[in-house]
């Protein structure tokens, strides 16, 4: 099976980026070093392709309501022009995707899911679309950038001029004659912008930023940045973290769960599990002393038991330490708690942490 490419993949290639096979895509996972992009974002900022994202429309009176049977966060509570973090989930309460959805009009809403979740979300919401609802796919026809970093607010003034989106809040707005989508979200725990447009734009658009932002020390960013960054913010990864059979609840998302709803799927799993309590919880497990970096499946232990193994790990380049997440029984997801990760047959000291990793932005 060929692997999908963004609009960028020529870009990429010229710039001399690393590429790999993520979830179907080609995509860059460096261009300069994972540790060096990510200090650029921590110091300056970053600009990530994130056109592998879908895209997908729902609009039309029923839109809304629809919406709110489906995925886990409140859409009644979604303002025009204002985004909100959200799941979708199996009839289990397991996670089929998370994503972020934006109410760009009263009527009109933009999902942006996961790269390889795209047909699968897709074809999951059409199976239960409703009357009153269109819903199109449109992955295709859009590009997405990411600009991250404590310069971002700067570089966007510099850039783009208007106002600035807040926080999870969404503008529309026209350039030379193309509609772009500009929302004050990100995946790094820094200030940022993301930013959606049509497909034919990607190379422009992305240069323009470059070389716009080069005085202020912006760097392109691949999948590696990315991870090490939204792994020290503790936010789960989809396919790693989040999967079909670990609930929301057990994720520790439950801020993004509306059990107030009437109904949404996979509620009445919830509130059963909510009922009887939460048996185990994804925590942050820090190393307390160098090592090699620890990685996903790799085991964790309590008095010489294994009791989990790694569902994320890294190391952290703001930390010099290895970091990651698991799913611990709900007795060991307490903070100070004294494990092991089991490195390539050696056990290294760790301790579960506080979230975030990283606390100072």
């Amino acid at each position: 099976m060929d692997l999908k490419t963004t609009p960028l993949y020529a870009e990429h290639l010229r710039l001399g980026a690393k590429m790999i096979d993520f979830g179907g895509w080609q995509m860059p996972v460096q261009y300069s070093g994972i540790v060096d992009e990510h200090m650029a974002v921590r110091g300056a900022a970053g600009l990530f392709d994130i056109s592998h994202m879908g895209q997908l429309t729902a609009a039309g009176p029923d839109a809304g309501a629809w919406l709110n049977r489906l995925l886990t966060n409140n859409i009644e509570r979604l303002q025009p022009g204002h985004g909100q973090y959200t799941l979708l989930l199996n009839e289990l309460g397991g996670v089929i995707d998370d994503l972020i959805v934006y109410r760009l009009r009263d009527q009109e809403f933009l999902l942006i899911v996961n790269a390889a979740k795209i047909d699968e979300d897709f074809a999951w919401m059409r199976d239960r679309l409703e009357g009153g609802v269109e819903f199109t796919n449109r992955s295709d026809d859009y590009a997405g950038l990411a600009l991250q970093g404590p310069k971002a607010p700067r570089l966007f003034d510099e850039l783009f001029g208007g106002t600035r989106p807040g926080r999870n809040e969404a503008r529309q707005v026209t350039r030379d004659g193309s509609a772009f989508v500009i929302a004050g979200t990100g995946y790094t725990g820094e200030e940022g912008y993301e930013f959606f447009f049509p497909a034919a734009r990607a190379a422009s658009e992305w240069n323009r930023i470059l070389d716009g932002g080069a005085s202020a020390g912006i760097k392109p960013c691949g999948l590696g940045a990315r991870d090490t960054l939204r792994l020290e913010m503790c936010y789960p990864l989809n396919g790693a973290d989040l999967s079909p059979d670990r609930t929301p609840l057990e994720a520790g998302l439950s801020i993004f769960v509306d059990l107030d709803k009437p109904d949404f799927v996979g509620r009445a799993a919830l509130a059963e599990q909510k009922k009887a309590g939460i048996a185990s919880r994804l925590a942050p497990i820090k190393m307390t002393e160098k090592g090699p970096p620890p990685r996903a499946h790799y085991p964790v232990l309590k008095d010489g038991r294994q009791v989990a193994t790694l569902s994320s790990g890294t190391y952290s380049p703001s930390l010099g330490i290895g970091i990651g997440m698991a799913y611990l029984p709900a007795d060991l997801a307490r903070i100070g708690e004294e494990l092991e990760i089991e490195i390539r047959g050696r056990r290294f000291p760790a301790i579960v942490e506080r979230k975030p990793f990283r606390r100072n932005v």
